[in-house]
């Protein structure tokens, strides 16, 4: 993968390019960047930015250094530059030198990966080698999946992924044999939130690694990556792209109309993983769910909402959990709203009228009581909470919050 492919980072791109142009590369990164921001993407491309031959001149150097070719080339001429006029000044790998060409197909001899796996039958000791084939069909669909995604990839159902301590010593064997043809050998470890207390195995590694080896690591949460395995990384903070970033890229990589690209960029607010999971549910009438669970809440009572509940637990975590983002983009607008113009706010129509009605039946302090409920409630889904006791105990909550003004219902 190239720098070009991935959504936005201009200003984290050039200081990573800069690290290597002037050789202030530290052997240990840690890519930190929440989800959706595009953190694994750009680990990925930086990867191949640091073993192109045209980059690091190794395909010229070996040239010189090669003597007479078997099949009668000659070879350079003893003062030829290993490396191309200009290549010093260049901020994206080729793309065509063949290191690029494995690199991009995730196949490249010295660029290794870990990931969380699961055990394939009782008893199995997965490594992330074993799923290869699958990684790298992962990253060619779904280059801005989460840990989620690539779980269920791989048939995890409810199943936890691990980074295990036969990880560890899977990737301590590889890194300490000799690079087959680049300068450095790279591992790239993603989500080392999962590794337990078994990462320790890797902080000599890290700490005094053999020549050339370059780790780096990509995490979306910094309080659940191991303080040893931290305190040796060098961070590179990774931001959520920029909305225009995000709207150029679904014009560009998902064939959105500007409007609809537009509107879908405001909602995910820089979160890209976000924008395709709203492009997916495109079609669900999360409105008209919203406004069954509240008429349930403040008018029909609790035969209506064990109804809805019935229902809404039936969906899947994912829409499920777009509901929830969808009820707090909402209640987000709604705060806005108290304090810009209406004609002001990038939003349809249909959402401001929601978010007008939101803000006759809550104030603010209630408004944001129910954000954190749903994120809470957000957060219990991801990790598999039984979603009728959960959206019961929420409808519950809502209700106690709203008490105050259960007057008004939204029609």
């Amino acid at each position: 993968m190239s720098f070009t492919k991935v959504i936005g980072q201009a200003a984290v791109k050039h200081s990573l390019v800069e690290l290597v142009q002037q050789n202030r590369l530290s052997h240990a990164l840690l890519f930190l960047g929440q989800e959706g921001s595009g953190a694994l993407p750009l680990a990925l491309a930086f990867a191949q930015y640091v073993v192109c031959e045209k980059v690091n001149g190794k395909g010229a150097a070996a040239a010189v250094q090669a003597g007479p070719s078997l099949f009668g080339e000659e070879p350079a001429a003893a003062g030829a530059r290993p490396v191309e006029a200009g290549a010093a000044a260049m901020m994206d790998a080729c793309g065509v030198c063949p290191s690029c060409v494995k690199a991009s197909q995730m196949i490249h001899p010295d660029v290794h990966y870990s990931y969380p796996v699961i055990p394939r039958k009782p008893g199995d000791k997965p490594v992330s080698t074993d799923y290869s084939s699958e990684w790298r069909e992962f990253m060619g669909q779904y280059p801005y999946g989460n840990a989620y995604d690539w779980l269920q990839f791989i048939g995890a159902e409810n199943k936890q992924g691990n980074i295990t301590a036969n990880e560890c010593n899977d990737i301590i064997h590889k890194l300490n044999l000799k690079s087959f043809e680049s300068g450095y050998k790279i591992l790239i470890m993603w989500m080392p939130e999962y590794l337990g207390n078994e990462g320790n195995k890797l902080l000599k590694l890290i700490e005094e690694p053999p020549a050339d080896t370059l780790f780096i690591l990509v995490a979306e949460t910094e309080a659940l990556v191991l303080q040893t395995i931290l305190s040796r990384t060098q961070l590179v903070k990774v931001p959520l792209p920029d909305t225009k970033d995000i709207e150029g890229a679904l014009v560009a990589k998902a064939g959105l109309g500007a409007e609809q690209a537009r509107q879908i960029a405001v909602l995910c607010e820089g979160n890209y993983h976000e924008a395709l999971q709203l492009i997916r549910h495109a079609d669900d009438d999360w409105q008209g769910v919203l406004r069954e669970w509240l008429n349930a809440i403040l008018k029909n009572g609790p035969i209506a909402q064990v109804k809805w509940i019935d229902e809404i637990s039936k969906s899947g975590r994912e829409k499920q959990k777009q509901f929830l983002r969808y009820f707090n983009h909402l209640l987000e607008q709604a705060i806005r709203l108290r304090y810009i113009d209406a004609a002001l706010l990038p939003v349809p129509e249909a959402e401001k009228d929601i978010a007008l009605r939101l803000n006759k039946i809550a104030d603010v302090g209630q408004q944001k009581a129910i954000i954190e409920e749903l994120d809470r409630a957000a957060y219990y889904i991801e990790r598999n909470a039984h979603a009728k006791m959960l959206f019961h105990a929420l409808t519950i909550k809502l209700l106690h919050i709203l008490a105050e003004r259960k007057t008004v219902v939204l029609n």
